[in-house]
């Protein structure tokens, strides 16, 4: 079942295993691979003004739009290098993991976003404790926004 709770473990575990590639040397992202990153960093800046995820003292709808957003720079990502997105939820990552690992990783949580955004046009909100979760995966100390900080390449 492809639950929120589901989706972000598998996220977790698909993002990390293009790390641990990464780290052990078993993947070595070449030019185009560390434009990419530079450039989602870029158009997922989520303007926190410096603050730590979760921003609960933003309104919700800004919150769900700013972790949907991620969803289609992701796709426009995995379009610039040929990458395939792929469901991670429910499976493990496939190793060799690399670019496409890492990227479907992170867009299982922007697509959350969206589908969140979807429930938000039709005036229900997601619960606070997801929202948070979603956020503090993709913003803030350790999160996605310092993806840079653990590859070594």
């Amino acid at each position: 079942m492809d639950t929120f709770k589901s989706r972000l473990h598998a996220a977790s575990e698909w993002c990390s295993a293009a790390i641990d590639e990464s780290q052990e040397g078993r993947w070595v992202r070449d030019a185009v691979e560390r434009q990419v990153m530079r450039d989602i960093r870029c158009a997922t800046n989520p303007l926190h003004g410096g603050r730590t995820a979760p921003f609960s003292d933003d309104p919700g709808r800004v919150r769900v739009g700013r972790i949907a957003n991620w969803a289609g720079v992701l796709r426009l990502a995995a379009r610039a290098g040929d990458w395939v997105l792929r469901p991670v939820a429910g499976r493990r990552p496939p190793r060799p993991a690399g670019m496409a690992e890492l990227l479907s990783g992170i867009y299982a949580v922007g697509e959350q976003g969206e589908i969140w955004m979807k429930r938000c046009l039709a005036g229900e909100m997601p619960p606070q404790a997801e929202l948070a979760k979603a956020e503090c995966f993709l913003s803030g100390p350790g999160s996605i926004e310092d993806l840079e900080l653990f590859f070594y390449d």
